[in-house]
C-alpha cells in the first residue's frame, strides 16, 4: 500500500505527519510519497522525509498514485476532482457539519475517515486528534491572552504597592479548557470554570480553580463525555450566572462546542460590555459560531474596550509540537488498518474503525453519519 501525505492549505503550518512518523510507517512496509514542502512550515524539510524513506511528489502524481491519502484539512475541489473509487481519504472534515463532502465521497465511492469523530473511549484515547489538538489550543489561548492583557496574570508585592492578579474564567472544562485552567494557574492568576458535564466539577478543582456550577443541567451517558444540548430554562440560568461571573473577570477563554452542532452561546453582547475595559476573551470555538457573540472567525474584535480573538486553529501556531501529536495519533489509528505485510486491512467490526469511517464503497458507515444521511432524505 503506498500512503500519500499532503501539504496543507497556505494558512495551516501543521503537517499531518513528521518524518519520525514516516519511519515508523515504513518499518511497518508501507510505502509513502510525501507532496512537495509538505513539512516546511513545521520546520521539516523534505531531505528530512526522504531519509525516513518518503519518496517526494508533486500533488498531482500522488493524488494519481497512492492508495490511501492522509492530510489535516478537508480536500480542495481539485482533490476532490482527483480522488478514484476505492481511494481512502483521511483527514478531519467535520462530516456532521458538511453534508456536501460527506455526499460527495459517497457518489465517488471513496472510503473516507475524518478524525474529528473518533470514538472517545479510553482505547481510542491515543487516536484522539481532537484532544491533542485541544491541549495545544487551550495552552496557547492563555499565552495569547496574557500578551493581549495590559494586567499582569500574578500578584506582585513591589515597592510600587501591590498589584492584583488577574481573574481568568474558563468557559468548557474539557481537554482545552482543563489545560487553559493549568495555564492561567501557572501564571498566576485566580481561574474560575464553568461547564455543563458534572463530572468536570472535580477536575477543575483539582487544578486550583473554582467550578462554576448551574444547577439542572442535562448530562447524558450516551453523549460519550460530550456535553450536550441543554434546555432554554436551563440556558437562562447559566447565561445569567455567566454574566455575573464574566463580569468581574479580566480574562476569558471560551472553549466550549457540541459535536455537529453551533456552539452554544455563552457571552452575549450585554456581558462583555459589562466586562472592564482590557479585558480579554480567547474564542476556540470561533468556527463553529463562537460562544461570544460579538467573536468573529479569524479576527479580533475590540467592543466596548474589551479584545475578543476569534481563533480556532492557534494548534498552527505551535507546528512542531502540534505535528508531533497528531502524527502520533495517525499512526496510532493506521496501526489498527495495517496488516503484517503493509496492506490496508479494514474491519468494520472494530468500533474504532467504523466509529471514524464516514463512507465506504458508497455507503455511510459511522452510526452519527447514517443518521445524518437519514435526516438529509427525510
Amino acid at each position: 500500500m503506498t500512503i500519500g501525505l499532503l501539504k496543507e492549505p497556505a494558512f495551516e503550518n501543521r503537517v499531518a505527519l513528521l518524518p519520525e512518523a514516516v519511519q515508523t510507517l515504513v518499518k511497518m512496509k508501507v510505502n509513502v510519497v510525501v507532496e512537495k514542502e509538505a513539512g516546511v512550515k513545521a520546520f521539516a524539510a523534505d531531505a528530512l522525509y526522504q531519509s525516513a524513506g518518503a519518496e517526494i511528489s508533486e500533488r498531482n502524481a500522488l493524488m494519481k498514485n497512492a492508495d490511501f491519502i492522509v492530510g489535516i484539512h478537508p480536500p480542495e475541489k481539485s482533490d476532490l476532482d482527483a480522488l478514484r473509487e476505492g481511494q481512502v481519504w483521511m483527514s478531519v472534515f467535520q462530516p456532521l457539519l458538511n453534508k456536501p463532502l460527506v455526499e460527495t465521497f459517497l457518489q465517488k465511492k471513496v472510503t473516507a475517515f475524518s478524525l474529528d469523530i473518533i470514538p472517545r473511549t479510553t482505547r481510542a484515547q491515543a487516536m484522539d486528534v481532537l484532544s491533542s489538538m485541544a491541549t495545544v489550543a487551550g495552552y496557547k489561548a492563555v499565552l495569547m491572552a496574557a500578551v493581549n492583557s495590559p494586567r499582569f496574570f500574578p500578584m506582585f508585592m513591589t515597592a510600587a504597592g501591590s498589584i492584583t492578579p488577574s481573574k481568568a474564567l474558563i468557559l468548557g472544562a474539557g481537554v482545552a479548557g482543563l489545560q487553559a485552567i493549568a495555564t492561567s494557574r501557572k501564571l498566576g492568576a485566580v481561574v474560575e470554570a464553568f461547564d455543563v458535564r458534572a463530572a468536570a466539577e472535580e477536575e477543575v478543582k483539582s487544578l486550583g480553580a473554582k467550578f462554576v456550577k448551574v444547577e439542572g443541567a442535562r448530562d447524558e451517558a450516551s453523549a460519550g463525555g460530550y456535553a450536550v444540548e441543554q434546555t432554554e430554562e436551563f440556558k437562562e440560568k447559566q447565561r445569567q450566572l455567566i454574566h455575573d461571573h464574566a463580569s468581574k473577570s479580566n480574562i476569558i477563554i471560551c472553549t466550549a462546542q457540541i459535536p455537529g452542532r453551533q456552539a452554544p452561546l455563552l457571552i452575549t453582547k450585554k456581558t462583555v460590555e459589562a466586562m472592564q475595559p482590557g479585558s480579554v476573551i480567547i474564542d476556540l470555538a470561533a468556527s463553529t459560531g463562537g460562544n461570544c457573540e460579538v467573536t468573529k472567525n479569524n479576527e479580533t474584535v475590540i467592543h466596548h474596550g474589551v479584545t475578543v480573538i476569534g481563533n480556532s486553529n492557534l494548534p498552527a501556531t505551535m507546528p512542531s509540537d502540534a505535528s508531533k501529536m497528531f502524527g502520533k495519533n495517525v499512526i496510532n489509528f493506521l496501526k489498527l488498518m495495517i496488516d503484517k505485510e503493509g496492506a490496508l486491512q479494514l474491519n468494520f467490526e472494530d468500533d474504532i474503525v467504523q466509529g471514524t469511517c464516514v463512507t465506504h464503497n458508497g455507503e455511510p458507515m459511522s452510526e452519527r453519519v447514517k443518521k445524518l444521511m437519514l435526516e438529509t432524505i427525510s
